[in-house]
């Protein structure tokens, strides 16, 4: 696809990197029936190939509208395009950038300014979002059922190991996942701690940067890249092997620490070191030997939802079902699930679609009549639980069944 540069954008590196993006789309269709949002609209603009067309226009023209934003605020970026693309097309990328061009040629209202400013404030904060929570449990009578259902039941996370071996690792701990299901990282320390590993959390660390990138606040997540890297890099100078994480949404951001900083002359070599050190905590056990482990597979049907950010961001499709499966769990069978629907501050901002596309999910992963659903991610893990009476947990949960 060829784009001629509107005068306006000529010296625009952002423009001119989206233009070189842009000349990989053939427009071939093959993206269209992986598109969960054209799949449920049947609009073309709601489709990949619609979206790059565009921000081609846009491009081209020097212009933007309420309705470009409007379809590109849509997209999930779940990127199962790019998996489909036959082309190689990186379409994450061209959307972040024209969804930054966009917003400065679309002034939001002030209601939408307030909103986003607050989803950012809340959730990338675990001291805010915790008290938060724990209001809504408290009010839950009197809620909503829709609203009720957004609120997660409180999450005990055990005792976590005070024993420090040699092997030491850095916790991604995430933000939502720490306020809302901080079962989850003490799992993971308990896991790692049977195979000799210790699982180091770092205070000064803190969002990965993911929601604010997606909602066009890239100066503010390329703050909290910085700000990450400055606190892990004494611990990687000391010898830390890699920095894990467990919300694949977040891992998917450390992963492309790398390429957002690239043009940073003080943080280029240390951001592509941190992404070179990632590693999901199941890209991690991969690599082990779980005898250690000892988990007490029960007689539960386990459906296992692989996160759109596992499979096509980290790039690892079927990495749980095959540690659950050598751990002696019984996982049903069910077909491909597009996306949940979830896609971090989505759910909140485009409700309506988010919830016909989980709908879908669920039928799908329901198929094999399981008893529980496991996932990798935590946006993922609370919205399918919004829509779903089986329980619907973190995968390493079920790893960290061992008795002491």
């Amino acid at each position: 696809m060829y784009v001629n540069l509107h005068d306006s954008l000529a010296d625009d590196p952002r423009a001119i990197e989206a233009k070189d993006l842009t000349s990989a789309c053939v427009h071939c269709g093959f993206c269209l029936s992986t598109c969960p949002t054209y799949v449920d609209r049947r609009d073309e603009r709601d489709s990949p190939r619609g979206r790059i067309y565009l921000i081609k226009h846009l491009l081209e023209s020097g212009e933007a509208s309420e309705q470009t934003q409007l379809h590109l605020d849509r997209c999930l970026t779940c990127r199962n395009c790019e998996t489909a693309c036959p082309s190689g097309m990186q379409y994450a990328q061209l959307l972040d950038i024209g969804r930054e061009l966009v917003e400065e040629k679309v002034p939001r209202s002030a209601a939408q300014r307030i909103l986003r400013h607050g989803l950012r404030a809340i959730f990338a904060n675990p001291a805010l979002l915790s008290p938060l929570l724990a209001l809504g449990r408290a009010a839950s009578p009197l809620l909503p059922g829709a609203l009720r259902r957004k609120i997660p039941a409180r999450s005990r996370p055990g005792p976590r190991p005070v024993t420090r071996h040699q092997r030491v690792v850095l916790a991604l701990d995430g933000c939502v996942q720490q306020a809302a299901t901080p079962a989850t990282n003490a799992a993971i320390a308990r896991v790692l701690d049977r195979l000799g590993i210790t699982l180091l959390s770092i205070n000064e660390a803190g969002c990965c940067g993911a929601l604010d990138q997606h909602l066009s606040a890239q100066d503010a997540a390329r703050n909290s890249i910085r700000r990450n890297i400055d606190a892990w890099w004494p611990s990687i100078e000391q010898g830390a092997e890699a920095i894990v994480s467990s919300a694949t949404g977040c891992g998917a951001m450390v992963a492309d620490y790398g390429r957002l900083l690239a043009d940073d002359p003080a943080y280029a070599d240390k951001a592509a070191r941190v992404s070179a050190l990632h590693l999901d905590i199941g890209q991690l056990l991969a690599r082990e030997d779980l005898g250690a482990l000892a988990p007490l597979p029960g007689d539960e049907r386990i459906a296992v939802h692989t996160p759109c950010s596992l499979q096509h961001g980290l790039k690892t499709p079927g990495q749980i079902e095959d540690i659950l499966s050598r751990a002696g769990f019984e996982l049903t069978e069910h077909g491909p699930v597009l996306c949940c629907g979830s896609a971090g501050s989505y759910s909140l901002l485009q409700s309506q679609i988010s919830e016909r596309v989980r709908e879908r999910a669920l039928s799908t992963l329901a198929a094999g009549d399981p008893q529980l659903i496991v996932t990798a991610n935590i946006g993922c893990q609370l919205h399918l639980q919004g829509g779903t009476d089986i329980p619907v947990k973190h995968w390493i949960e079920l790893l960290d069944s061992a008795p002491e």
